[in-house]
């Protein structure tokens, strides 16, 4: 049995909190204020803390600060209704223990506060806010990415970010950089692939004058402009081999030797990217297995927007921002018609296309008519696949089922909780989409708390 901390101004939140995690067996304690949690903490005998983001007077961010800067910190998870890449990253980077959107479930209650309590997390200092990167998206996937990001900003490993092109892997690697400790130096972005092979090696590594036919000048190369941040190497996959070797000589002895200079010692934190399977080139021989070992110490994979369905029409919006004053925003037809598409180019393309229907558009509201552009998917047995609202709906119905299934191993009743509907309506849905059930558990019995509503509402 533990005592659980609930910190939040909303009364109805905290009594609900408070009697989850009684009937869990613990021993719930609340305060209605940041200060109030703060000097309950004080009192000793807290074993864990929920905590609210936004509260009138200290918000949850500070609250975090505080806690984090005592000697014997309780874990700490972020609950709030507004999560966004700003406040999760931040969230994880100060050592929140998780940053999960409201309303939470019982058993991701449960499953949270087993989580929070086996050890409690390491004290880390906070440091200053520096200038953010954008992350747009509360997908799962990508919350996961950016608490991700949170952990690993202020850490020196190498971080190797896969994904498929145009999926925003420069985007996470700036925002491992502007999150991070290194914020105030250089971030130097490198892309291996946009530059012939024989001129890569002074790219990176510099040289003097007169190193070679038209070196007029010393070149510094892209280690020596990061000092003290982040070097950030795009389409690492597209190097040739023989300047693999030379670049794990520089990761591993963390000196460069300038062509025709003298060695000099770096400090960069490297983070690389590539829409290539390294793992797959490694075993093939096409990349040098020690290298992809050195590169990808934590690696961070990007899903495809196709996999992102949640995050389209706020990825819309988000850039229609960007390219229009005052702001456009898309007709339900015109979203319904955008997450029926199948966006190969990912989020770059979804941007070319926003800012597409802006220099081409007028009015306010985008039209659906103004996407026509945009190829169609032709029908599957899965459902339509039109530009309609409601075809749009079912097609994200199915994603958000298919995850479900897989996040609870294909147990259909703990899908079912984490969809918040009866099991026998998730039975419903899957053979009205002919989702297949192949290893799908049958014998659960249903939570009677569920409630039975439409995944969408």
């Amino acid at each position: 049995m533990s005592t659980i901390l609930i910190i939040d101004d909303d009364a109805d939140l905290r009594d609900t909190l408070a009697e989850a995690i009684a009937d869990l067996g613990h021993i719930p304690v609340a305060a209605a204020d940041g200060a109030a949690g703060l000097a309950r903490v004080g009192q000793g005998g807290i074993d864990a803390v929920l905590l609210d983001l936004r509260m009138p007077g200290m918000d949850g961010m500070r609250v975090l600060e505080r806690l984090r800067t005592l000697p014997n910190p309780p874990p700490v998870a972020i609950l709030t209704a507004v999560p966004n890449a700003e406040n999760t990253i931040e969230a994880m980077r100060l050592g929140a223990v998780d940053h999960l959107a409201k309303p939470i479930g019982r058993a991701d209650l449960a499953a949270l506060i087993a989580g929070m309590l086996p050890e409690k997390a390491e004290s880390e200092a906070a440091a200053p806010k520096g200038d953010k990167t954008t992350l747009v998206g509360n997908s799962a996937s990508m919350r996961a990415v950016q608490k991700s990001i949170g952990r690993l900003a202020d850490s020196d490993a190498s971080v190797l970010i896969t994904g498929e092109t145009g999926t925003g892997k420069e985007v996470v690697a700036r925002a491992l950089h502007q999150h991070g400790r290194r914020r105030s130096k250089p971030f130097v972005a490198l892309n291996c692939a946009a530059i012939p092979a024989d001129l890569l090696e002074s790219q990176l590594f510099g040289h003097v004058r007169g190193a070679f036919t038209g070196a007029v000048s010393d070149a510094l190369g892209s280690f020596r402009a990061a000092q003290g941040g982040t070097l950030f190497l795009d389409e690492i996959g597209d190097m040739a081999p023989a300047l693999q070797a030379k670049l794990l000589r520089v990761l591993e002895d963390r000196v460069v030797t300038p062509l025709g200079g003298k060695p000099m010692p770096v400090d960069v934190r490297i983070v690389s990217a590539t829409h290539r399977d390294l793992a797959e080139a490694a075993r093939a021989g096409k990349f040098r297995e020690d290298l992809f070992y050195r590169l990808g110490v934590v690696p961070i994979s990007l899903p495809p927007l196709r996999e992102r369905l949640s995050d389209i029409v706020e990825l819309a919006e988000y850039f229609l921002a960007q390219f229009s004053s005052p702001p456009r925003r898309l007709s339900a037809e015109a979203a319904a018609r955008l997450l029926a598409h199948d966006w190969p180019g990912n989020v770059r393309e979804l941007r070319n296309a926003m800012e597409r229907v802006c220099a081409l558009g007028q009015g306010k509201i985008v039209g659906v008519d103004e996407l026509d552009f945009l190829h169609r998917r032709p029908n599957t047995a899965s459902g339509p696949e039109s530009g309609d609202l409601p075809s749009a709906v079912a097609r994200l119905e199915q994603e958000m089922i298919r995850r479900a299934l897989a996040e609870s191993a294909g147990n259909r009743s703990e899908a079912a909780r984490r969809l918040g509907i009866h099991r026998q309506r998730l039975h419903e849905k899957l053979r009205l989409y002919g989702l297949d059930l192949s290893g799908v558990r049958t014998g659960d019995v249903l939570d009677p708390d569920d409630s039975a509503r439409d995944l969408t509402k």
